[in-house]
């Protein structure tokens, strides 16, 4: 075989070669787990400097930089045991660190995206979450589990077919390898945030749209305040606080009222679970929905703060056995504007026998205008 010949299909077969490499590279998932989402998959020891990643592509499936670390579950820093909730291994985002990866997605159309993260070291931990040009930086100081580790999501809205999701701590500690755990990451496709059914004015007021769940996951997922995500990963509704989250949970791992999904008010009056509808001025409505607990051992007299527009306010009370149930309750009132806001907050703080915070749950929400009823004659 003449050398120009052998040359000439070695440049065509790396070219196939570099096409097999670049379409695996982009995936499209319209919900589950990311490729490698879990981290099992990690570089070789070649690529390693003891824990520390050196390689930009080392990890399949994500392209890192900054300070990295591969962690295996049982790993010891100090004197804390470091666990992984999903497997034997999980990556640490240390000084600048980011982790991220390309998917396939359609345009125009919402998704929203789940992962677990534990704090290992600096009380004031966050992490940027971004898919370009969106971005919000979730504080992951205040623990929601006793296990130290919690589901977060963040939502966005598809701007191009393809899109890079990247993962980033944005912290600089004086020991480079301070940072959060991160293990597990899923998408899921949202309905559309303006998607209203035509029994009721609210929109997703059964929760049953929300964001990925983890099968084996008992802790449900805190969903970001507005404030650093302009797409909520619950379509519909706003999350009203500063630093504070709200909890969404399922019926597979919680007591839900009714379907598959409600959201647990976790932090007090510090955070508002709020939607705005339009009214007309003068007109009557009935704000109906269900209070309750999440059989997760919340106990004690649980109570929800609900107001609908400037003046209708309601306090709710529900004696709580941490064993699951609920009760409904109505708030009617007359519109004064042509657009009013429905908010519902933890009356107080509450907290479970080890300290970890809870609240009650809502869910079954519906708005419908009251028609006057006409005279008999």
């Amino acid at each position: 075989m003449e050398p120009t010949t052998m040359v000439a299909r070695r440049s065509v077969a790396f070219v196939i070669l570099l096409i097999a490499v670049a379409a695996r590279a982009v995936f499209a998932i319209t919900e589950g787990l990311l490729p490698n989402g879990h981290f099992e998959q990690g570089p070789a020891k070649s690529e390693m400097n003891g824990t520390r990643v050196l390689g930009r592509y080392s990890i399949p499936h994500w392209e890192i930089s900054g300070f990295l670390e591969y962690i295996e579950s049982g790993q010891k820093q100090d004197d804390m045991l470091l666990q992984v909730p999903e497997g034997e291994r999980a990556v640490r985002l240390g000084n600048d660190a980011t982790i991220q990866q390309q998917l396939a997605v359609t345009r125009h159309t919402y998704y929203s995206i789940t992962f677990s993260a534990s704090r290992t070291c600096a009380q004031a931990e966050k992490l940027n979450v971004s898919v370009t040009p969106e971005s919000g930086v979730l504080p992951i100081q205040t623990v929601y589990t006793s296990s130290g580790w919690d589901s977060y999501s963040w939502a966005f809205k598809a701007r191009h077919s393809t899109v890079w999701l990247s993962i980033h701590n944005p912290g600089h500690e004086e020991n480079p390898a301070c940072g959060p755990l991160i293990d597990r990451v899923a998408v899921k496709t949202l309905r559309s945030p303006h998607h209203v059914k035509t029994d009721n004015m609210l929109r997703n007021g059964d929760f049953e749209d929300g964001p990925y769940i983890f099968a084996d996951t008992p802790w449900g997922v805190l969903v970001p305040p507005i404030t650093e995500d302009e797409h909520s990963p619950l379509p519909g509704w706003m999350i009203m606080s500063d630093t504070k989250v709200v909890k969404y949970v399922d019926a597979p791992h919680h007591a839900v009222p009714r379907g598959a999904g409600a959201v647990e008010l976790v932090a007090g009056r510090e955070c508002a679970l709020v939607q705005e509808v339009r009214t007309v001025p003068r007109r009557s409505y009935k704000l109906s929905f269900a209070v309750g607990d999440a059989a997760n051992g919340c106990e004690g007299n649980l109570a929800v703060d609900v107001s609908a527009g400037r003046a209708a306010k309601l306090n709710v009370p529900y004696e709580s056995h941490g064993t699951g149930g609920y009760k409904r309750a109505e708030l009617e009132f007359v519109a004064t504007d042509n657009l009013t806001r429905v908010v519902f907050q933890s009356a107080n703080h509450y907290t479970k026998s080890d300290a970890t915070l809870c609240g009650p749950i809502i869910d079954d929400v519906r708005l419908v205008p009251v028609h006057a009823r006409r005279r008999r004659m």
